[in-house]
Parts: structure tokens; C-alpha cells; sequence
């Protein structure tokens, strides 16, 4: 193998080592040692708890939900972590206060959101989303409220979506 690496112009460089990065899904605020973090962390030599304990200080606020966090460990064994933000599908569920979706979220609704809440969630997630301005990203939010079963302010989701284009909600929108 090594004659490849010569052949290709790539010479292995022992002793040099990059930053190692893992990224998982930690239930907020309620991620421990073991999988899937302790297996992933430990062979990089740090002090685990530590780790876990800073990822539930940071992921507090997201209690209940699935959180995607990436912790980078470079050489010297400096960590580096950076907390998500939960899918917005977790979001939608923690707001309208349910624990999961409906099993048939045409015809029944598990739960109802004030317009209020579907803006606090579209403002959370849309450095990630598709949407340019607030009205489209409220408009992906209730989109999701579709496939969760989740009413928006007693309509459903779609009746909602179709109250945002018609201007229904422009002046909290603004």
C-alpha cells in the first residue's frame, strides 16, 4: 500500500494527525457517556464527561428533542462543539405540545399551534431552510405541520398555507 501512496504523490506523514470530527443526534440537554458519544469520543483521548456535560448545558433548552451536535477534536485535543438546531418536525411537536404525529394527519389533527409559535419556530430554522423571507419559511413550517397532524390557529395546515398566500396574516408576517 505504501508504494501507492508513492506512486500518487501521497507520502503518509506519521505523528501528524487531523482534527476528527463526530457528529450525532443527543436528546436535549439528556446525553450521557454511552452511545452513541462515549464509543465515538473515547478512542480520541479526551475526557468524555466533560464533553457530555458541556453538550447538555448547550442543548438544555431543547429538552425532549433530538439535537444534531458535531464536536471537533483537533491534535492537541482541543474540543470544539457546535449544537443544531432540532428538525423542525421536533420543533412542530414540542410547540403543540404532542409526542408524535398523527397516523393519519389528513383527517386527524393530534395537536393545534398559534401563528405565533410557527413564527418562532420559522425564525429558529431558517438560516437551514430554503426560504428567503419569513412568509415562505412560515410557509415550510406549516407544510410540516401537514405531515405531523398539527392545526395552525384551529385551520388546517393546508386551509393555513392557503390563508398566507390569500395575505390573511400579512401584518404579523411583516
Amino acid at each position: 500500500m505504501n508504494q501507492c501512496w508513492a506512486t500518487f504523490g501521497y507520502a503518509p506523514t506519521y505523528g501528524d494527525t487531523m482534527a476528527e470530527t463526530v457528529e450525532v443526534l443527543v436528546p436535549g440537554g439528556r446525553a450521557t457517556a454511552g452511545p452513541p458519544l462515549g464509543p465515538a469520543l473515547g478512542p480520541l483521548g479526551i475526557n468524555v464527561k466533560a464533553v457530555v456535560d458541556d453538550i447538555n448545558k448547550k442543548t438544555a433548552e431543547f429538552n425532549g428533542m433530538s439535537v444534531p451536535v458535531t464536536v471537533m477534536v483537533d491534535d492537541k485535543k482541543n474540543v470544539t462543539l457546535t449544537v443544531g438546531i432540532p428538525p423542525t418536525t421536533a420543533l412542530v411537536m414540542k410547540e403543540a405540545g404532542v409526542e408524535k404525529g398523527s397516523g393519519t394527519p389528513n383527517t386527524q389533527a393530534v395537536g393545534n399551534l398559534p401563528l405565533e409559535a410557527v413564527i418562532r419556530i420559522a425564525k429558529m430554522k431558517m438560516e437551514s431552510m430554503l426560504s428567503y423571507d419569513l412568509k415562505t419559511a412560515v410557509k415550510e413550517v406549516m407544510g410540516t405541520c401537514v405531515s405531523v397532524g398539527v392545526t395552525v390557529e384551529g385551520k388546517t395546515a393546508k386551509q393555513a398555507i392557503a390563508a398566507v398566500n390569500a395575505g390573511e396574516w400579512d401584518e404579523q408576517l411583516a
